[in-house]
């Protein structure tokens, strides 16, 4: 009796306990395990599955429940109501971090509790149609940059053996990716319960989260001796140990290589933002041919989703020696990809710039990201990930604010996104260029 028991118990676990283990063996892979940098993947697995939950119950709210005109409205005021303060919010951040060096773990459990208490606040204003919504969304929003800007940080102390930072990056994003469209159905079966039912889904899954986060290796809070970058704003403050003012230099202390680089992802941020708006409007009131107009959201969100998931599932092949050499190459793609959807605008080109958009921004973040952890000192790595995240916010607010109050014209529409990726592409070029001439490579200062 007891064997059968036993048997029957083994059978009702293996439909759980086998994918887990598959998906352990993954992510523990080629060292990963050892290092703990399996934990972060699996970690930031968790985060992508609720942020898209809530992502799922915001846009239902504030987008698909009005007409177009209506919708518009209400998009411009929760970016507005949100985007503003975070604005003025996000340059706290870094410093912010930076005074709880030896916190990671904790503070990365406490953006993924934070989340979770306001995905409750979020799901009672939902159903009360109370205005509790728009500063929920803006904490939302904080905790989750604050989340991103530490686990960047903590991803090069969590390094197997012969692991570049780029597939590093990639790995970990890659893991986000495939947890947020294993998600998205399940968030949509909720929806389908009722509005708040996807908040309650991202409740559970923030708290799971919230434990997760202290099983990372306790090395992730070494930091001794860590400082602040110094980037744009900072002149004629005094120095933290002494009462002299000391000149503070701009942004490009970090050095060039990641500022043309930064360049570059605000063009792209740009460009993301500008599509998300312009075209969830526009496909609204013109569906691809012969489609419905969520059907027409849907082929362009899963293209750029492809596309994404795609451009990190490369850098996962690539090394990092040349991420100044990726950036512009995909950039470049990227901008005759939306050259050509704007003087032939289609369907099919509307797809395909939506793949490769995302594809491009995916890569060329993980680039970023690879110069920042090669060209920063670690004892201003964590403000310099909190300042690069805060500008590649701000653009895609903007590229965004622009895509609403376009008029709704595909070939207009699309070359205004071809230029923003113009101006970044162009920039960077004329930059690296320049620094490839002198041979230089400065390196952050340390306050």
């Amino acid at each position: 009796m007891g064997g059968a028991v036993r048997s029957v118990g083994r059978a009702l676990h293996l439909p759980v306990t086998g994918p887990a283990r598959g998906i352990r063996r993954v992510t523990h892979a080629h060292g990963a395990g050892e290092s703990g940098l399996g934990k972060l993947i699996e970690l930031h697995a968790v985060n992508g599955a609720g942020d898209v939950m809530i992502t799922v119950a915001l846009a239902s709210t504030v987008f698909f429940s009005v007409p177009t005109d209506e919708a518009r409205g209400r998009v411009a005021l929760y970016l507005a109501i949100t985007m503003a303060p975070f604005t003025v919010l996000a340059p706290v951040i870094g410093p912010l971090l930076d005074r709880l060096p030896h916190g990671r773990r904790a503070a990365m459990a406490g953006a993924m509790l934070a989340r979770a208490l306001l995905a409750l606040i979020i799901s009672g204003a939902v159903a009360s149609g109370s205005l509790e919504l728009y500063p929920a969304a803006l904490g939302v929003l904080v905790a989750s940059k604050a989340y991103g800007v530490v686990r960047s940080a903590v991803v090069p102390r969590l390094l197997p053996p012969r692991f570049s930072l780029v597939k590093a990056n990639s790995r970990v994003t890659l893991a986000g990716l495939l947890a947020t469209g294993a998600a998205a159905p399940v968030a949509a079966g909720l929806h389908a319960m009722g509005d708040p039912w996807p908040l309650y889904g991202a409740f559970v899954i923030f708290v799971g989260g919230t434990i997760l986060s202290f099983s990372l290796p306790p090395r992730v809070d070494s930091a001794k001796g860590e400082g602040r970058a110094l980037l744009a704003g900072d002149e004629g403050r005094p120095h933290s140990s002494c009462r002299i003012p000391t000149k503070r230099p701009g942004l490009r202390t970090v050095g060039p290589a990641v500022t043309h680089a930064l360049g570059a992802n605000a063009g792209l941020r740009c460009l993301s933002g500008f599509l998300i708006f312009f075209l969830a409007f526009l496909l609204r009131e013109h569906p691809l041919t012969g489609e419905s107009a969520a059907v027409s959201l849907g082929v362009v969100g899963v293209a750029a989703g492809t596309g994404n998931a795609l451009g990190t599932a490369v850098g996962a092949w690539l090394k990092s020696r040349a991420p100044e050499i990726i950036i512009v190459t995909v950039v470049a793609v990227v901008l005759g990809a939306a050259m050509i959807a704007a003087l032939f605008f289609g369907a099919f080109l509307v797809a395909c710039l939506a793949a490769v958009a995302g594809f491009a921004q995916a890569l060329a973040k993980l680039a970023l990201d690879a110069l920042i952890q090669r060209d920063v000192p670690e004892a201003v790595r964590t403000s310099a990930f909190a300042r690069s995240e805060t500008l590649l916010q701000m653009a895609w607010v903007f590229g965004g604010a622009v895509g609403i109050v376009m008029p709704l014209n595909g070939t207009v529409g699309l070359l205004v996104g071809a230029a923003f990726v113009a101006v970044g592409w162009l920039t960077t070029l004329r930059g690296l260029l320049a620094s490839a001439r002198h041979g230089t490579r400065p390196r952050a200062q340390v306050a």
